[in-house]
């Protein structure tokens, strides 16, 4: 879980997350959004990806990216259980 939430320290990574929010990317389709290099995006990917929180799958010469929703359910849940009474 804390690489979960150490991935979304970063505004970068959760603006990516945003971006996968809306449709599945390609690592080129993504880093169009940014003012940065591609080797910069990918590591954001990885950390990302480490994270379990975006998968990715090969379509023919790309990697297509995509949120997993499942694993941002349970970082919220746990987050949310952090300030709830017991």
């Amino acid at each position: 879980m804390s690489k979960a939430f150490k991935a979304l320290s970063d505004e970068t990574r959760r603006e990516i997350l945003k971006l996968l929010n809306n449709s599945d990317m390609s690592a080129g389709e993504i880093s169009e959004h940014f003012n940065m290099s591609k080797p910069s995006i990918s590591k954001h990917l990885d950390i990302l990806r480490e994270a379990e929180l975006i998968t990715s799958e090969k379509k023919g010469q790309f990697v297509i990216y995509s949120i997993n929703t499942t694993i941002l359910q349970e970082v919220l849940g746990n987050f949310l259980d952090i300030f709830t009474k017991k």
